[in-house]
């Protein structure tokens, strides 16, 4: 049976990689260290197989092109442990948004396909940790999950639970009933489709909150990248600070980033007691020093 990534690569016309079994087929570590051992890409190769794959549809290319990104899919996923769901399945939707950065990237746009692949790769986890989050929530521990099945079996022929059988519940198994209430509530929601346009017969439907939301100039998918992007700008910023030294790190922050506190090359020069040119010189070489780390 295909799984999930095989379809997509099918249905966009991309070649199903040697590693798409996942766990199914060995262990998720294996996998793991299998991914790690891809070697990395050069810009000029990358840029090469890019070109060949939108060119000449080249699959080998583009089979070259995922295969040397797995590893950066591992440590994407690897950031969204802390919702509940199997690493394994995280990957495999991982795995799918990188099939289609793979299929839309543009060589000439002069960013590497890792950067352009991170949005699409998220994406593609978003919407799978969105989709689960509900049933994740309803049963996360061995006495939530004992509970969420009796639960619902109760309440095929209950209806909303009276305190004393709550108290008896929760007694039963073994599970405040604090528990038992909130168990109940999920149980008796519903999720309810971003856009499912609401039935017109009925006039009790509520409205899906498309309907509703507020209304934004900016496309929501230009935005999610555009405030992803200025958070890895601003990590790369730290970072980037982080390596100066002392004297460097005080003249860029004075003269760049103290927006109210502005300060000339001659107040610097005066405060270090050199000269104003070399306190400019100083300022060059640590711009460029960061200038790399953001080009790398």
């Amino acid at each position: 049976m295909k799984t999930p990534m095989t379809q997509a690569l099918v249905a966009n016309n991309l070649p199903v990689p040697a590693f798409t079994g996942l766990t199914p087929v060995g262990s998720l570590e294996a996998y793991i260290g299998a991914v790690h051992q891809i070697p990395v890409l050069s810009v000029e190769d990358e840029q090469d197989l890019a070109r060949r794959f939108r060119d000449h549809e080249d699959l080998d290319a583009a089979r070259e092109l995922v295969h040397s990104h797995l590893r950066f899919v591992v440590h994407v996923a690897r950031g969204y442990s802390g919702y509940g769901l199997q690493l394994g399945d995280l990957i495999q939707e991982g795995n799918i948004g990188l099939m289609k950065a793979v299929k839309r990237f543009d060589p000439e746009v002069g960013v590497r396909l890792v950067s352009f692949a991170v949005h699409w790769i998220r994406a593609e986890m978003h919407e799978f940790i969105l989709k689960n989050w509900r049933i994740v929530k309803v049963a996360t521990t061995k006495a939530q999950r004992k509970l969420f099945f009796n639960l619902r079996k109760s309440k095929t022929r209950l209806g909303w639970l009276n305190a004393a059988e709550v108290s008896a519940v929760a007694k039963d198994l073994n599970v405040s009933e604090r528990e038992v209430l909130e168990m109940e509530s999920r149980l008796s929601g519903r999720d309810i489709g971003f856009d499912a346009p609401s039935d017109e017969d009925d006039d009790h439907a509520p409205p899906s909150p498309a309907a509703y939301l507020v209304a934004r100039d900016e496309d929501p998918a230009q935005a999610y990248e555009r405030r992803d992007s200025e958070a890895d700008q601003l990590e790369l910023l730290r970072e980037g600070m982080a390596r100066l030294d002392a004297r460097s790190r005080d003249i860029i922050r004075r003269r760049w980033l103290d927006a109210d506190s502005k300060v000339t090359l001659q107040e610097l020069a005066d405060e270090y007691g050199v000269s104003a040119e070399r306190i400019r010189q100083v300022e060059a070489n640590a711009l460029k020093k960061m200038k790399a780390l953001f080009a790398a």
